[in-house]
C-alpha cells in the first residue's frame, strides 16, 4: 500500500487492538470506521476515527480479512535447523508506525543457539526498541517468538529486551534508511 492508497474500511466484527506507541489495549467495535495505514508481517496498523493508532495483531487482521492468517506469515520451515532461517523469520516482524522489519530496524542487538540434548536449539534473542519508552515491546517480543517458533528444530526461545546501548539510527540497514529517505 503506497503513499496515499490508504484504505478506509468499515470492521465487520469487533476486535481488539493495541494503541501505538503506549501499548494499552483497546477494543475496536463493529461497524467502526477505520484507515488501513500499514499491513506488513501479518500485522495491520489502522487509525481510528478518534485518531488513535493501534496495531490488530495478524491473527485478528486475518479474522478480518484484512491479512493472510497468522500461519502464512509464518510458514513452518523442514530440514535441519538453521540460525540464517532465524534471522530471515525475524525479517516477517514489522515495528507497527515505521514500515521496517526489526532486523533491518537495528533493533536485533543479538541472536544466537545453542544446540539441546534432544538435537533441537534453543534460541536467544537480545532485541530493543526505537526509544525506552515504547509501549510495544511485549507486542513485538511475541511476534518475534511466534515468528521464530516456526523455525525447523526451534523447541525454546528466550527474547530480552535490552537498553544498552541506547538505539540509534545508525543501527538501520542501508536498505531501512534508503527507504526512510535518511541518505
Amino acid at each position: 500500500m503506497g503513499s496515499g492508497q490508504y484504505l478506509k474500511i468499515e470492521l465487520p466484527q469487533s476486535c481488539q487492538a493495541t494503541v501505538i506507541p503506549g501499548g494499552q489495549p483497546m477494543l475496536l467495535q463493529r461497524g467502526e470506521q477505520v484507515v488501513v495505514t500499514q499491513t506488513l508481517g501479518g500485522s495491520v496498523t489502522v487509525q481510528t476515527q478518534m485518531g488513535y493508532l493501534v496495531r490488530i495483531s495478524a491473527e485478528d487482521s486475518a479474522a478480518l480479512g484484512l491479512s493472510d492468517s497468522a500461519a502464512d506469515v509464518a510458514l513452518a520451515h523442514e530440514g535441519p535447523f538453521d540460525l540464517d532461517q532465524v534471522m530471515a523469520q525475524l525479517r516477517n516482524v514489522f515495528d507497527p508506525e515505521i514500515p521496517i522489519n526489526v532486523v533491518d530496524l537495528g533493533l536485533i542487538y543479538g541472536c544466537e543457539a545453542e544446540a539441546l540434548a534432544d538435537g533441537t536449539h534453543r534460541v536467544e534473542i537480545k532485541m530493543s526498541m526505537t526509544a525506552p519508552g515504547c509501549g510495544m515491546g511485549d507486542v513485538l517480543k511475541e511476534d518475534a517468538r511466534a515468528a521464530v517458533q516456526s523455525v525447523a528444530g526451534v523447541s525454546d526461545i528466550d527474547i530480552e529486551l535490552v537498553w544498552d546501548p541506547p538505539w540509534g539510527q545508525d543501527r538501520m540497514s542501508d536498505a531501512a534508511r534508503l527507504q526512510l529517505g535518511m541518505f
